[in-house]
């Protein structure tokens, strides 16, 4: 467990991988149905840019996601993305292999979510992050939160926010 005394700005200092969730923190929280059933969701070009900043200053990427989704599976591949778990309820034993795979610590990893499912990875990781709409008890929860909403460049201002931190170009 990280020291309940740092900053944001120390936490961040540390990161060297980021997860996020998909719903409420990639999209806008709201499902898109076609007649046939079908889901589309709507993301924002520079979270996806953001993803990619991080990768390129070698921190990991990865998303855990308690939904499927066959869209955003496309998404994070054509973005880069290794490590992705979808339709994953339970998303601790996901992080702890996460963990183990890149052999970090968890003050090492940030966790991006917006609602109670992602609270568990919140009591867990050196950095919990929370866009501008989470739930309350998201944002209770998170170290540092973002002035946008999901799906709406709160990944994109976390990555900045991450990579000032540590001194690197966005």
């Amino acid at each position: 467990m990280s020291n309940p005394l740092l900053s944001a700005e120390d936490r961040a200092r540390r990161i060297r991988c980021v997860i996020f969730d998909i719903d409420g923190v990639m999209t806008d929280c709201k499902l898109y149905l076609t007649h046939d059933g079908e889901e589309i969701k709507a993301v924002n070009v520079r979270d996806g840019l953001g993803m990619k900043l991080l990768m390129k200053q070698g921190i990991e990427v990865a998303v855990i996601s308690g939904r499927p989704s066959v869209a955003m599976q496309k998404r994070l591949e054509f973005l880069g993305v290794q490590h992705i778990w979808l339709n994953t309820e339970d998303k601790l034993p996901a992080y702890r292999t996460l963990l183990g795979k890149l052999g970090i610590t968890d003050e090492q990893c940030a966790h991006m979510g917006d609602d109670v499912p992602d609270l568990p990875l919140f009591a867990q990781v050196g950095l919990a992050l929370a866009p501008g709409d989470a739930h309350p008890k998201a944002k209770a929860a998170a170290h540092w939160i973002s002035h946008q909403r999901g799906g709406d460049g709160a990944i994109r201002e976390a990555v900045d926010f991450i990579l000032a931190c540590q001194g690197k170009d966005a």
